[in-house]
């Protein structure tokens, strides 16, 4: 058999092209920061050459630099404890908001539901000022706890919005079944809803970290000891030393922190994008 009619293989040839050259554009930034990383100080100021060529051997002293000159690794572990803690109190307060906005409050519940969203839209730089108050009242400066407290401020409210979408595309007949099997509204939220909007959750869950990975504002503000900072905020005042900037491990950084996030949205891009478009075509 033949491979095709020749219009389907130039149809199928303009997909691959179109599909490799997205793929090129999205993977250039890592392709940039991983030869970036590795390159001597030497080649990385030589303009006239090829960026992409290595005029001498590959080194490690920029990655040596990041771990040994500074609190990297310390770093890392805080925005990783604080995007965990983040997203575990995100899921405790928007799943029960979210369905409760859903299903229990009648036509109320959408206005509620854009009422909530909208201080989402609130600028950090409004609210630091007030919250630094309610931090300093609770005892919290100069602690990661201290943005394990704020940043919910932000990620509540768009993660209940979002969830209400998910709640509303779920048949109410379902629930009505559960409820009449002899479940309580409780157990069929837990046993029922709940596995039923893994795509929202999964949603959630990778919109909050990267939003508390990435944030400056909130950790520069209420964390000043280095030990205690976050990446997003250690990486660019310890590597960026008034007009001296360590590109090499800076870059590196860029990558070992980006590759986590990158790989997490790869493996639950489905799933991702259907939670951002559930209810879109009901």
């Amino acid at each position: 058999m033949g491979a095709g009619p020749p219009g389907t293989r130039l149809r199928d040839a303009g997909r691959w092209a179109v599909v490799g050259a997205f793929t090129l554009a999205l993977s250039f930034p890592f392709l940039w920061m991983g030869l970036t990383s590795f390159k001597r100080t030497g080649d990385l100021y030589d303009v006239e050459n090829s960026p992409f060529l290595f005029h001498a051997p590959p080194t490690l002293e920029h990655l040596r630099f990041l771990f040994e000159e500074t609190l990297f690794l310390r770093w890392f572990l805080n925005s990783t404890l604080v995007g965990i803690a983040v997203v575990a109190i995100t899921l405790l307060l928007s799943l029960p908001a979210a369905y409760a906005l859903a299903r229990l409050t009648g036509r109320w519940g959408p206005r509620i539901g854009i009422v909530v969203f909208l201080t989402y839209l609130v600028p950090p730089t409004l609210l630091f000022i007030p919250l630094s108050r309610l931090v300093a009242i609770l005892g919290l400066q100069d602690s990661i706890w201290s943005i394990v407290l704020v940043y919910p401020s932000f990620t509540v409210p768009f993660s209940t919005w979002l969830l209400m979408g998910f709640f509303k595309a779920i048949p109410r007949d379902v629930e009505d079944a559960a409820l009449v099997d002899g479940l309580t509204r409780f157990g069929a939220f837990l046993r029922l809803v709940i596995p039923i909007s893994v795509s929202g959750i999964l949603t959630v869950v990778i919109f909050t970290f990267t939003l508390t990975t990435q944030e400056f504002v909130y950790a520069l503000t209420f964390i000043s000891t280095a030990e205690d900072q976050t990446v997003g905020v250690g990486v660019p005042i310890f590597l960026v030393r008034g007009d001296v900037y360590y590109w090499g491990s800076l870059m590196a950084a860029c990558l070992i922190t980006s590759l986590p996030i990158a790989a997490l949205y790869n493996v639950f891009l489905d799933r991702f994008i259907a939670g951002f478009t559930v209810g879109a075509v009901k």
